[in-house]
C-alpha cells in the first residue's frame, strides 16, 4: 500500500505547493491611484500636479517574488490646481491630448524582501515615445481589506525622467530644468473572479 500511496501524497505536496505559490491579480482603485508629478518653475519654485483618472492591474506571486504592474494614466485629466494651465497642458504645445490621450507605464516587481517587491523595471509611454524606466517602491504592504474582506494592497513609488526625451521640452529654453519626479500612489483590491478561483 505504502508504495503505491507515495505518488498520490507526492502530487497532493505538488499541488498544495503549487496553491499556495499562484499569482494573485489586484485591479487598481480609481478612487486610490493618483499618479502625481513634481516639475521645476525656471529654478523660482516647484510645480506639482495630478492625473484624476487611472487604471490598471498589478499581478504578483510573493512566494516566487515575481510580478508584472500595468497603470494607465488619461493624459486629459491633468490637474495643476489652475484651469488655465490645464487647458494649456493638454493642447499642442504640450501633451497634445487629441493625439496621444493617454500615458501607459508597464513593468517587471524585482528585487524582493519579504515578499514585497523594492523596484519596477519598465517602459513609460508618454506622448506617443516609450522609454525604459524603473520605479523604486518606497512602500509596499498587503492586507485584508476592513469593508470588502479580501485582500488588498498598497504601494507609494516614484522615479525622475528627463521630459525632454518624451519631446515635451516646453520651457527648456527659458532655463527649466526638464527632470521631472514622477509619484504613483496605488491601492487596489484582489480581482474578484481570482480570488473565487
Amino acid at each position: 500500500m505504502t508504495r503505491f500511496r507515495l505518488p498520490v501524497v507526492l502530487a497532493l505536496a505538488f499541488a498544495t505547493a503549487a496553491a499556495s505559490a499562484a499569482e494573485q491579480v489586484y485591479v487598481l482603485e480609481p478612487g486610490h491611484t493618483f499618479p502625481s508629478f513634481e516639475a521645476d518653475h525656471m529654478g523660482m519654485s516647484t510645480w506639482r500636479g495630478k492625473f484624476n483618472r487611472s487604471r490598471g492591474e498589478v499581478r504578483i506571486d510573493r512566494e516566487r517574488g515575481t510580478g508584472q504592474v500595468e497603470v494607465t494614466i488619461d493624459a486629459r485629466s491633468v490637474d495643476f490646481g489652475l484651469d488655465a494651465l490645464n487647458e494649456w497642458a493638454v493642447g499642442e504645445q504640450f501633451f497634445d491630448t487629441a493625439k496621444y490621450p493617454e500615458a501607459t507605464y508597464r513593468g517587471t516587481l524585482v528585487e524582493f524582501r519579504e515578499g514585497a517587491p523594492t523596484k519596477v523595471e519598465g517602459e513609460l509611454t508618454l506622448h506617443g515615445v516609450t522609454r525604459p524606466l524603473a520605479l523604486t517602491i518606497d512602500r509596499f504592504k498587503c492586507q485584508p481589506h476592513p469593508l470588502h474582506k479580501r485582500d488588498w494592497c498598497g504601494a507609494d513609488a516614484h522615479a525622475v525622467f528627463d521630459r525632454s526625451q518624451f519631446g515635451l521640452d516646453a520651457g527648456k529654453d527659458y532655463g527649466f530644468d526638464m527632470n521631472v519626479t514622477l509619484r504613483i500612489q496605488v491601492e487596489a483590491d484582489i480581482r474578484v473572479d481570482a480570488a473565487a478561483k
